[in-house]
């Protein structure tokens, strides 16, 4: 089976109904950064939150103020509303494709840690590179959650849709596939966040279970320019033609 790593987002959806259930790997390994999370949102002092959050008004940081142990869940691939899940478009998707991502997406969290696309997680907020409490998620996920997703991932092929900072939190130790995206010869930022999640949709919706049949699969306005093999990682690189 293909498995696709992908990228949490800055914005959330507020709500949710999903029921509790266990999170991918060990739970009590989750329990000491969720707690000083919960300290800090919890504790009224403006300042911690503002920096935690990376928030600069307090009455931003409102809709975040919650506690993640007894909050409304909503699965993860749901719950994130960047630009790449704009272009996955989860909603408009059909009860079959949304199985394939809950089933088959790992979203690094910089506060859950490595989640399946179904588990169920509270609303947050950790500005990217922030600490917890004196914790860092990228080390202390790494040191934690590596080998679980070592032999949770031993059959399984995979396509790294990550940016570049999730690397920190997992170094896959297989050989894999990324993508890059180029236009006018240039690699691209904000076009990258939205093919990573056009990709997505695309796979969800054809059900795509191996390399070999992403290969295969037409993209809009995507071409392959060039496939390069560097040790483990295979790296496709896409022109985006418009």
């Amino acid at each position: 089976m293909l498995k696709i790593l992908f990228s949490p987002a800055e914005g959330k959806r507020v709500g949710g109904d999903a029921e509790k259930k266990e999170l991918f790997g060990a739970t009590d390994a989750r329990e000491g950064i969720l707690n000083a999370y919960n300290k800090i949102a919890l504790s009224q002092d403006e300042e911690q939150i503002k920096k935690l959050f990376g928030i600069k008004k307090f009455k931003d940081c409102e809709p975040y103020i919650n506690d993640v142990f007894n909050s409304p869940l909503m699965s993860a691939i749901k719950r994130y509303d960047g630009v790449a899940y704009e272009y996955l478009n989860y909603d408009a998707l059909s009860s079959n494709a949304q199985e394939y991502l809950k089933k088959n997406t790992i979203i690094f969290s910089n506060l859950y840690g490595p989640l399946l696309g179904g588990n169920p997680i509270a609303n947050y907020k950790v500005k990217q590179g922030n600490s917890i409490g004196g914790i860092a998620p990228d080390k202390f996920y790494k040191e934690r959650f590596s080998y679980q997703l070592d032999l949770f991932l031993a059959k399984d092929e995979i396509l790294d849709l990550r940016a570049g900072y999730y690397d920190k939190f997992y170094k896959v130790s297989k050989p894999y596939t990324t993508l890059k995206f180029l236009k006018n010869e240039k690699t691209v930022s904000h076009w990258a966040k939205a093919y990573r999640g056009i990709v997505l949709n695309a796979l969800a919706k054809n059900n795509i279970i191996s390399i070999e049949e992403f290969m295969t699969l037409e993209i809009e306005n995507l071409q392959v320019q060039e496939i390069k093999v560097i040790k483990n990682k295979t790296e496709i690189i896409y022109n985006i033609v418009e």
